[in-house]
């Protein structure tokens, strides 16, 4: 009889979400548009007849190519607890990601808010309801219209348990407003944003708090001096380092991370002190560079322009 129960113990643990490190991911998905027309959205471009063309065939293949994305980093079925993500237009293409495509065996759940993005973009997060036990989620909104510029995506502020652990963990998810082109004024958004989610910060001041998003800035930009004073940043900061062919983005044949993951110092002890960059074959092109779905309106074939990256909370270390 002892046996037996030994064995079932033993089956039931290596069952156990928690007994494998749990995986946190964040990704710029590019463009994760549906094909039909949302008349509270500037989407004409991603329809059918619209300049890029997009088509159900090639959703659909975006779609499995996300999936096998989250596979890869899941590897031997250690599904990521969390992957938060940008460029996301709609509750229908999560729920098509989580439920219609190959995704859907890892039986994700996700949060997801309409922001006021021009382009209809915003952030959302799924999660593995087995690792990460959802207590509650809320957006804040960026006063970019009431400083005369275009509105920007929502932060998304996500917060939870994982099993047998009492601390609640906070997730907190950006896509700041973008530099291209954009001049001073862009900078000024861009600031607006950042002192936005500093505000946050410290309303959460002295919490479990992981930091992703895509900032639209290196690590060694001035404009996350602020963020780096209440967070830590597990992204590389050495000048000499950044110049490397290395990073999650690559433009005019430069790569940079303008993805980051931070944490709160109470977390450091928890997590590697550097974050994996999914540099997947799949995910790249000949050249190395992130095979992205498209160029300008011209359609590449690719998963996305920026490439997943994630930390690994540890079993045997406990916020």
């Amino acid at each position: 009889m002892f046996r037996y129960a030994f064995l079932l113990l033993v089956l039931m643990l290596s069952h156990c979400p928690l007994a494998k490190a749990q995986r946190v991911v964040w990704w710029n998905v590019e463009n994760l548009f549906d094909c039909r027309h949302d008349s509270l959205k500037n989407d004409q471009e991603f329809l059918p007849e619209g300049s890029y063309h997009w088509t159900k065939t090639r959703y659909w293949k975006k779609l499995d190519n996300l999936s096998r994305t989250i596979a890869a980093i899941a590897g031997e079925d250690n599904w990521p607890m969390i992957v938060g993500m940008c460029e996301v237009e709609n509750d229908t293409v999560l729920h098509d990601l989580t439920h219609r495509s190959t995704l859907r065996r890892a039986r994700y759940s996700y949060v997801h808010e309409e922001g006021p993005d021009v382009r209809g973009v915003d952030v959302a997060m799924l999660y593995d309801s087995l690792q990460f036990h959802l207590l509650g989620h809320n957006t804040v909104r960026i006063p970019s219209a009431e400083h005369g510029y275009r509105p920007t995506r929502d932060i998304l502020h996500v917060w939870g348990q994982r099993p047998t652990l009492p601390d609640t963990l906070h997730i907190i998810i950006v896509h700041l407003p973008s530099r291209a082109g954009s001049g001073r004024k862009g900078e000024l958004h861009r600031r607006l944003a950042v002192d936005t989610l500093c505000g946050l910060l410290d309303e959460l001041a002295g919490k479990n708090i992981i930091l992703m998003g895509d900032f639209n800035a290196e690590p060694d930009d001035k404009i996350l001096r602020s963020i780096g004073k209440r967070l830590t940043s597990l992204m590389p900061q050495n000048h000499k380092e950044l110049r490397r062919e290395q990073g999650t983005y690559y433009f005019r044949k430069l790569w940079g991370y303008l993805d980051h993951i931070l944490v709160s110092p109470n977390m450091l002890s928890h997590i590697d002190e550097s974050v994996s960059v999914g540099r997947f074959s799949f995910l790249l092109t000949k050249e190395g560079a992130p095979w992205r779905t498209f160029q300008g309106p011209v359609y590449k074939g690719g998963i996305s322009d920026h490439l997943p990256i994630w930390i690994d909370l540890h079993k045997d270390k406990t916020p």
